[in-house]
């Protein structure tokens, strides 16, 4: 019965430790872009990436509440949760005085606003060449 039970504890622990680092290469082919809020605004206004896979990593400067990060194609209505990228939301509101990152997004050649409706900022230009 030890034996057993030895046996499952070292396949549990090899299995955990492959998605971890299943994990880890995932988040290593991704560049994370640091963007900052304070009151009202972003701090980068525009930003201009390679076509590839990206973490948004979104610092709340101060705000004095949680702020958000939406991610949209230039020419969709931004308003309407849709057309938002999904996959570039933060996985949690950012407090305020802290950091949260979104999951890995994969972005092609064109143009992005980037905006946060819970600060609220205006939007912000991202290129993808």
């Amino acid at each position: 019965m030890k034996k057993i039970i030895s046996i499952l504890v070292i396949a549990l622990a090899f299995s955990s430790n492959t998605n971890a680092q299943d994990n880890m290469m995932t988040n290593s082919k991704a560049t994370v872009i640091s963007l900052e809020q304070t009151k009202g605004e972003f701090t980068q206004k525009e930003v201009t990436l390679e076509a590839g896979s990206y973490i948004f990593e979104i610092a709340n400067n101060n705000v004095g509440h949680q702020v958000g990060f939406v991610l949209v194609p230039k020419g969709k209505d931004a308003s309407k949760p849709e057309n938002h990228i999904k996959t570039a939301y933060v996985t949690k509101a950012v407090d305020n005085n802290s950091t949260e990152t979104s999951k890995v997004t994969t972005l092609e050649k064109g143009e992005y606003v980037y905006f946060c409706p819970m600060n609220p900022t205006p939007q912000y230009t991202l290129t993808v060449k």
